[in-house]
């Protein structure tokens, strides 16, 4: 187990926390042990939540740390930090952003990389890099108007000005807003997912993921190829049989 990223699990349900006193800075050591994580959640449970605690997300970049060394050293740095957010991104499970508090920089960019994002009432969001002369690097400029479209994100990059929770659901930034802790919600709804058909969950997510890079015809057959890998699992067979023999909604998925 890392000493500031750990997984916590809750029956099928794994929690991604960030533990880096006081704002969940990312350093190196973060990103490092969020590479691990990833490793132990793509073969251990079958839906995660992100969570940084009750008061914040995270910050975002270790501004001290990224100050020392040469361009180089710092663009390397980076660099890992989107292949975190990439790993996180590519999980084979549906994947949670709990957010309380602030969720900047890189901490933004994080739960951008999870499939939803649930804040508290409390929560702000950001990519406030152009106030030190930089730019996001870890996903910001390319998830961010994805989800968002393209005026939304380059205000919130142009201005660094921080979204609060209500805005950020019009926007569609989040997908849910609760008065307390978000982790309640994203844990309810985490164990939903985890009993479902959890291949099959994957397969959605991977089409829909690798649908939105290319043309619509090449989207159109990485579904069918989908579609198709699942009738050699025994979740997709046992749903269908239960569907005629009681009906829909009765099927126990296994994830197998």
């Amino acid at each position: 187990m890392g000493e500031v990223v750990r997984l916590e699990r809750s029956d099928a349900v794994g929690v991604i926390r960030l533990d880096r006193p006081k704002v969940n800075a990312l350093n190196a050591q973060v990103v490092a042990e969020l590479h691990d994580v990833c490793a132990d959640v793509a073969s251990s449970v079958r839906a995660a939540v992100v969570y940084g605690g009750e008061r914040t997300f995270s910050a975002g970049a270790d501004l001290k740390e990224m100050a020392q060394g040469s361009g180089v050293e710092v663009m390397a740095r980076v660099r890992e930090l989107q292949r975190v957010c990439d790993r996180l991104a590519d999980l084979p499970v549906v994947t949670i952003a709990a957010v309380n508090g602030y969720a900047l920089g890189g901490g933004c960019e994080i739960a951008l990389a999870c499939d939803f994002r649930f804040a508290s009432s409390k929560a702000r969001i950001g990519q406030p890099e152009i106030g030190v002369g930089l730019i996001p690097g870890a996903g910001g400029t390319q998830r961010l108007p994805r989800l968002i479209g393209p005026a939304r994100a380059k205000h919130m990059i142009y201005t660094g000005e921080f979204v609060d929770a209500e805005r950020a659901l019009a926007w569609g930034l989040v997908d849910e807003v609760t008065e307390s802790d978000a982790l309640d919600r994203a844990l309810e709804v985490a164990a939903r997912y985890a009993g479902g058909p959890t291949i099959s969950l994957a397969q959605a997510k991977r089409a829909i993921d690798r649908g939105l890079d290319g043309t619509l015809a090449a989207g159109l057959e990485i579904e069918l190829q989908a579609f198709g890998n699942l009738f050699s699992t025994r979740d997709t067979r046992h749903g269908l049989e239960s569907f005629a023999d009681e009906g829909p909604g009765k099927a126990r998925f296994e994830g197998t």
